[in-house]
Formats: structure tokens, sequence, C-alpha cells
């Protein structure tokens, strides 16, 4: 199991997780701080450049979901992980990984008052930070991620047992925790457990269109970014009726009719993970009111829209997009198109 303590900079998680490992049984403290320093070295700085944070690099996140397995299979027990995360699709990532390897994860956030927040960074009164290495970039730096971690409270509040530890010290605050993990009032993260593929996988999305041809997308809580509704064929399964099956169980809406084929994609192999064929089906309009019976599975999706082709850009991953673009051109067209990352062959 992992304990996972999120909150702003300043919100006191390094401190409050030294303590709690002394209060559960069999628990070890997993900071992912060393392996975005560890990444400051191994990375060549034209890399390093791209990005402001280490959490914006795929390898970091990819490391801490993999570091953190490996060390529950090494000792058991439970991680406690004083990590800030404020971006929703990160948090996806991390945790839907983790989910996939069937480890359950208990998301706790410090949340002390604003006011208190800003005090501790002025005075380093809760330090994360020794006294010595604080200078005004990392002042300015905690400052700066105040507002980011004001917009990120309300997707946090709703995903995290939420704890208020202004006026309470680390050994308080970590008996706190250690009080919600025993009644389970800190619930184990309902983030879906997909398991991940060990080999090249079939998938069947389905493009659904509302009465101004827009088309629906999904929102994963186990994954960054945007999608279609659909997911990986069964052992035995033809891949209409996987899409067709896809849209009942996430939609919880039943199609009159097998889906038309629009593309078929072969996706390469993206080392650690595996490609396949990706298939996407014209599941048609639907009909008025159908959005009224839209329901989404919590545990899987948190979110559907409709979008024009213009506004998919910016929330679908790349070849993602392109995948819908091409199969759009399909539809008008009125015939499929075989791609091949995401690009028409012949």
């Amino acid at each position: 199991m992992i304990v996972w303590i999120n909150g702003t900079f300043s919100a006191g998680k390094t401190s409050t997780a030294r303590e709690l490992t002394g209060i559960l049984p069999d628990s070890t403290l997993f900071d992912p701080e060393f392996i975005g320093d560890a990444l400051r070295v191994l990375l060549p700085g034209k890399r390093l450049a791209e990005v402001s944070d280490y959490q914006d690099l795929p390898s970091w996140r990819r490391l801490v979901v993999d570091t953190a397995a490996a060390m529950l299979a090494e000792l058991g027990g439970v991680l406690v992980v004083p990590m800030t995360l404020l971006r929703q699709e990160y948090r996806d990532e991390i945790f839907g990984g983790l989910a996939a390897r069937r480890i359950p994860v208990r998301h706790v956030l410090l949340a002390p008052a604003e006011t208190i927040l800003r005090e501790r960074i002025a005075t380093r009164e809760d330090p994360e930070v020794p006294a010595e290495e604080v200078d005004v970039r990392v002042r300015q730096w905690a400052y700066d991620h105040i507002p980011v971690y004001r917009q990120a409270l309300g997707w946090l509040t709703a995903d995290a047992h939420v704890v208020d530890n202004g006026a309470l010290t680390p050994r308080q605050t970590a008996e706190r925790i250690a009080e919600a993990v025993r009644t389970d009032a800190a619930r184990v993260s309902a983030i879906v457990q997909s398991p991940e593929p060990t080999r090249e996988t079939v998938a069947s999305g389905v493009l659904l269109f509302d009465e101004q041809d827009r088309v629906l997308l999904v929102d994963p809580t186990y994954k960054a970014g945007w999608e279609f509704p659909g997911g990986v064929v069964e052992a035995g399964e033809a891949p209409a009726c996987a899409g067709v099956r896809e849209v009942a169980e996430e939609l919880g809406l039943a199609l009159d009719r097998t889906p038309g084929l629009l593309v078929v994609d072969w996706e390469p192999p993206q080392p650690p993970g595996f490609g396949g064929l990706r298939l996407l089906f014209d599941g048609g309009r639907l009909p008025e009111g159908a959005e009224r019976r839209l329901r989404l599975p919590g545990p899987e999706l948190r979110a559907w829209r409709f979008v024009t082709e213009t506004e998919a850009a910016g929330l679908l991953p790349k070849h993602r997009y392109e995948r819908l673009r091409w199969a759009l051109r399909a539809r008008e067209r009125g015939r499929p198109l075989y791609l091949e990352a995401g690009i028409p062959t012949g």
C-alpha cells in the first residue's frame, strides 16, 4: 500500500511523512524528489532545458511508478510518499500506473490555510528544505505555486482525504493520517485498475456525434489526455462488438446497430509500452435527448464533452488527434482508411 501525502510547497509533507513512518507498522519513506535529482544528472542539458519542472518529464513519472513497485516488492508493507501533485493529468498517470500494478493508494492532502502557508514560506517554521539551503529563488518558487495549488483544490479535495494541519505539529498531523488509514477514512483511491498489456493489443473506439456533428470525447481517470469511448478487444470478441460493449459500459448507451469502420491505425510500440491495432468506428449521430442519459463510471471516467475537430486538437494527445482527423476524413469520403502511426499509407 502507498500513503501519498500531497499538498503545495511548505504544507509540511516531508516532516509529516517522517513522523508517519514511525507510526505505521512496516512503513518506509519514499521521496520521488530523489528521482528528479537523478534525472538532472542523467539527462542531457538540452532535454532538461525543455521543461520547467522535472514532473513534466515522462521519464520521472514512469520511474516514480516503477520505483514504488520495486520497493514494495522488495520490502512489502507501506510506502509513505511525500510529493506535490498539482496537475490532475500527472496524478492520473501515476496513480493509474500504480493501480495497473495492483498497488492501492491512499491519497492525503495537507491543506493549511493560505495565510499559514505564506507565513511558513516566509519564516520556514515548517521547513521541507534545510534552512541553510533556502534562498530567494526557493521562496519565490513556493509563492508562485500557491495560485496553481488554489486552482487544483477542486479536484484535490474531491480526490483526497483532507487534513487541515495549520494548527498541528508534524507528529499530530501524522497521527491524524494514521488514524484515517486505520479507520478507512482515507479510502483507497477508486481509480480503475487497468492491467498493463504484456504484448500488442487491439483496441476499438467509437465516434459518437451530436446534431452539430461535434464528436464525443471522454476524460479517463487513469491516464493523461482525453480519449474516445472504447477499450481493448477481449479474447474471442469481434472489434465492432467490443466498441458497442464499451460504449454501453462507459456511457450507459445501447447502440442500435453495429458501427461502421472508419480507420485502422497501427500504433508502433513506444518502450516500455506496447503498440498494436487501433480501430475507430462510426457510432453515428446520437438522437435528441441522449445526452441526458449519459452515465459515467466514476472510477474510470470523470467527464465527457462534445468538441469540434479544432477543439479536439487541444485535448487529445497528438497520435490520437491524428487518428481522429483521418477518421473524420474517412467519414466524409464514405470509405475506411488504413493508417500507420496516424499516417495514411498508399
